[in-house]
């Protein structure tokens, strides 16, 4: 009995340390976007970049910092993977223009992979009214209702989805019971089709809209070939 009580506190004792240890990063953050001049325009521009929807200025942006482009380009995904939900795949696009597809798509998975794990631990740690600030509220809400239809596919299926927020899922995510282990896995899994098709087209866009048109409407195309397949797997079974 006292060592369930024990573990019980112990328990406790670390989520505060946790949280402690997050709000004061996270803290730390905030105080040096409002005080430190260079670091508030910094995250001014980039905001505006992905405003303006144009890969080309993210490209641009990455390339004027030289040999630190790919670190520069690593943080920018983990930012606006929390600051959801920017564009990631405009990071996507310039990371396969500036580095070639397949380098970009190595470097835009694996960034990807870190921001939502971010995004899952702030959840996890922090709780929903955090995450109701850092989101939306009523996003959140169509997230749950969305794994609440299905069921333990729903990280795997949300991620083959790109009209589904992947920031937003990540956050959903931490706020279940599901593992970190399943999370992470499925997350893997699940947006490695959306990267390969995201980097392969932008290793071949030179800033024509054509181009970048058409590999959003193959996407887009295949994603929704996919979730209609599974609908029409699930109405059948019902049926039996």
């Amino acid at each position: 009995m006292n060592i369930d009580k024990h573990e019980t506190v112990s328990k406790k004792r670390k989520n505060i340390i946790k949280k402690a240890v997050l709000l004061t990063v996270l803290l730390i953050c905030i105080i040096c976007y409002i005080a430190v001049p260079s670091i508030h325009s910094t995250i001014n521009r980039v905001f505006e970049m992905f405003k303006s929807g144009d890969f080309m200025v993210v490209k641009d942006f990455v390339k004027s910092y030289g040999p630190y482009a790919a670190v520069i380009s690593f943080l920018l995904m983990i930012l606006q993977s929390i600051a959801a939900p920017l564009p990631s795949f405009l990071i996507t696009f310039a990371n396969a223009n500036l580095f070639g597809w397949v380098k970009g798509a190595i470097l835009s998975w694996t960034s990807a992979m870190v921001g939502a794990t971010l995004c899952f631990y702030i959840a996890r740690i922090l709780g929903r009214d955090v995450v109701e600030k850092l989101t939306s509220k009523r996003g959140l809400e169509q997230i749950d209702e969305f794994f609440q239809r299905h069921g333990r596919m729903s990280i795997l299926i949300a991620r083959l989805l790109p009209f589904i927020s992947f920031d937003i899922v990540s956050y959903a995510a931490g706020l279940t019971s599901i593992s970190f282990l399943e999370f992470i896995v499925a997350t893997g899994l699940g947006q490695l089709p959306a990267t390969i098709i995201y980097s392969y087209v932008g290793g071949m866009l030179t800033g024509g809209a054509k181009l970048l048109v058409t590999g959003l409407f193959i996407l887009f195309g295949v994603s929704g070939i996919i979730f209609l397949i599974r609908q029409v797997y699930i109405e059948k079974n019902k049926e039996k």
